[in-house]
């Protein structure tokens, strides 16, 4: 497998999408009941498969993830061939997770206690696996207001 298989809830809210999948292989809903029962091994590679395609779908059509802890905050603008990243460390005693100390940082990015650093660098291995594993580090993919606000500032 290529990233990981999807959660129970996720093939859930995919179900048509994955009944189509098994449809372009000639898999009905009768033979993947019987697959599930028979083969176990055999279901457990379909689903591998799928979910590999739906996050490669995902993965390809993602430009920004975001990464937020109780004083810092990482963004990352995914290029083709690159990746940007704007760090942001408050010094101060303020929690970036509640909405309150969001607003604050949004109404005070060049505040003393705010430090911003950024950088950019070529991706080390395959773009969608580097972005895959921020996302399984805890980043959400965004679009990417954050980013561009803070990129504009410091520009």
């Amino acid at each position: 497998m290529k990233y990981r298989q999807l959660t129970k809830e996720q093939f859930e809210s995919l179900h048509q999408e994955f009944a189509r999948f098994l449809a372009s292989q000639s898999i009905d809903v009768n033979e993947w009941n019987q697959i599930k029962k028979e083969k176990p091994h055999v279901a457990e590679e379909e689903m591998n498969v799928f979910s590999d395609v739906v996050w490669d779908d995902v993965l390809q059509k993602t430009n920004y993830v975001e990464h937020f802890s109780k004083t810092s905050v990482n963004l990352f603008k995914c290029d083709k061939d690159e990746i940007h990243r704007i760090a942001i460390k408050v010094t101060w005693d303020i929690n970036l997770l509640e909405q309150k100390g969001f607003e604050w940082l949004m109404q005070n990015p060049m505040d003393n206690s705010v430090e911003i650093f950024r950088g950019s660098k070529p991706y080390n291995t395959e773009r969608n696996i580097e972005i895959f594993d921020l996302i399984e580090k805890g980043s959400s993919i965004s679009k990417g207001e954050i980013f561009e606000y803070f990129n504009q500032l410091i520009s």
